[in-house]
């Protein structure tokens, strides 16, 4: 049959098929080939996959059995990745096919849950952008089709699967933590405890029973039956933090509804966790990095795994125009001595309308030209302009009162997001801290710029201090960059080997949570 009764999707093209320059042309195809071309045209990864290996099948028959059987085995193993098994059919995945129908059925069955766990494991199920606007992270997936040649071509099919998820230790101890949530759900027939506030040294014949709930699941406190004691006290607060609740020790009606369900919030919080983690698995998070975990409040500097650097923070307000975003980016900058050129979102919302009452408002701020010029504000009629057409900027001199401190960290971006310092310095007090525009204030401004400059200088310390000293704006440039990780994770482990959570600031785990059990129920979506 000629070539060109291909579809064009699988006809190799030159710059078309990632890997189809190693496929000679041919004139004849096979009836088998020629099904199998039509029945993936509609998918690009699988066009592209049997595309570059010459339309041929790979599942099927005897020679497909170690690819079949790794595909089953990892399908099973897939809740170990908080992702349902059901997601990817694995009723389908079944028989070795003889005769074309069914050969060529079960091997499209295979192609397609193949391309959906390379897909799901190396990325993610969720588009992140799906979740929420401001959450801007790009997934840097490899492609599908090559992750299929690849596991093909596997001399250890299995080996290759197991190797797709990330492989960070913060992925594998999040596993671990979901394998153990099982043993927090509370054996069937036991009675319920009633709803109460109880506190140590109380006494209620309802105690005894939350007792029992907790000794099911091992958290025993010896003392008498209906005593709210120390010892159950502190059981209890052991409980709350296994589960993802304040521990505070006080049985309040959130712990015992948790301990009556079975479910709890923070098996949900894991899950979502190792679905962020698998948006960055194609991030170097061995190589030297800032990770600023949103939700915490903490800034660090990591290398090799190790941390070297943590500092308090400030992030943008629950405001849905000033949450701090989540990406990725390279740090290019530590700014000594900055001024702050007022983002014009804040300029316009905030300053425009001070201004048209009063053009003497905000004093602190010079009005500049497009030229950068400072324009004094008596030349100016401030009642002519709206938000759209303003055209001046706001920019504020170096010095301790400005804004952005004494330092900056710039890592450009169109979101105009940055670390920095900060002249209100009360609010690291604070255990929530959630109140800045969107960028991030830095509690330890001055010790993060000596760690970061120390890759470049036997003396960070003097480096810094001569920039300071000056007065004037000095960018030093960071040699080589240092990537920067702004993330959302309301559970994450901690160095003592247990999981941490964090208040779901923003309320972006409820949006992640519906489309990850969409994601679940979705057995039959396409993975491109």
């Amino acid at each position: 049959m000629p070539q060109a009764a291909l579809p064009q999707a699988i006809v190799p093209q030159p710059g078309t098929l990632r890997v189809a320059a190693a496929v000679p042309p041919r004139l004849e195809f096979s009836e088998v080939e020629m099904a199998l071309a039509r029945a993936v045209a509609d998918s690009p990864v699988l066009a592209a996959f049997y595309g570059s290996n010459g339309l041929r099948p790979v599942f099927a028959g005897p020679e497909g059995q170690a690819l079949r059987d790794a595909l089953r085995q990892a399908v099973t193993a897939s809740p170990a990745h908080g992702i349902p098994a059901a997601r990817y059919r694995p009723d389908t995945l079944a028989g070795d096919g003889r005769d074309l129908p069914s050969e060529l059925a079960a091997e499209l069955a295979h192609a397609r849950v193949l391309a959906r766990y390379l897909s799901d494991l190396s990325g993610g199920m969720v588009r992140p952008s799906a979740v929420d606007p401001q959450i801007h992270r790009q997934v840097r997936r490899p492609p599908v089709d090559r992750m299929m040649a690849e596991f093909a071509a596997s001399g250890d099919p299995a080996g290759y699967l197991a190797s797709v998820a990330p492989r960070h230790p913060a992925y594998r101890a999040l596993q671990q933590a979901l394998a153990a949530r099982q043993d927090l759900v509370v054996p069937p027939g036991l009675p319920a405890v009633p709803e109460a506030l109880w506190r140590p040294g109380m006494r209620d014949p309802g105690v005894a029973l939350l007792r029992e709930r907790l000794a099911s699941i091992g958290f025993a406190a010896p003392g008498a039956p209906d005593l709210y004691d120390e010892a159950l006290s502190a059981e209890v607060a052991r409980y709350q933090q296994a589960i993802g609740l304040p521990a505070d020790g006080i049985a309040g009606p959130r712990t015992i509804r948790a301990l009556n369900a079975g479910a709890d919030q923070g098996t949900q919080r894991i899950l979502m966790a190792l679905e962020r983690m698998r948006w960055l698995g194609g991030e170097d998070l061995e190589a030297r990095h800032v990770w600023v975990n949103i939700p915490e409040f903490k800034a660090r500097i990591l290398d090799g795994g190790r941390q070297i650097f943590e500092t308090r923070t400030v992030v943008g307000t629950a405001d849905p125009d000033r949450q701090t975003p989540e990406f990725s980016d390279q740090m290019e900058y530590v700014v000594v001595n900055p001024r702050w050129n007022v983002p014009r979102s804040m300029t316009v919302r905030d300053y425009l309308p001070q201004l048209k009452a009063n053009r003497h408002a905000v004093s602190h701020l010079d009005v500049v030209d497009g030229q950068g010029r400072v324009i004094p504000r008596g030349q100016i009629d401030f009642s002519r302009y709206t938000a759209a057409n303003f055209p001046y900027r706001l920019r504020q001199k170096p010095g301790d009162d400005n804004a952005l401190g004494l330092v900056k960290f710039i890592f450009p971006n169109p979101w105009n997001i940055y670390l920095h310092d900060t002249p209100t310095k009360h609010l690291f007090a604070n255990r929530s801290r959630a109140y800045s525009n969107g960028c991030i204030r830095i509690g330890d401004p001055f010790d993060l710029a000596h760690a970061l400059l120390s890759q470049q200088t036997d003396d960070p310390q003097a480096m810094f201090r001569r920039a300071l000293e000056g007065g004037r704006e000095r960018w030093l440039a960071l040699t080589p960059n240092v990537p920067v990780h702004l993330v959302y994770f309301t559970a994450y482990p901690d160095a003592d080997g247990g999981i941490a959570f964090f208040e779901d600031i923003y309320g972006r785990d409820a949006a992640l949570w519906a489309l990850m059990e969409k994601a679940a129920l979705d057995s039959g979506g396409r993975t491109d």
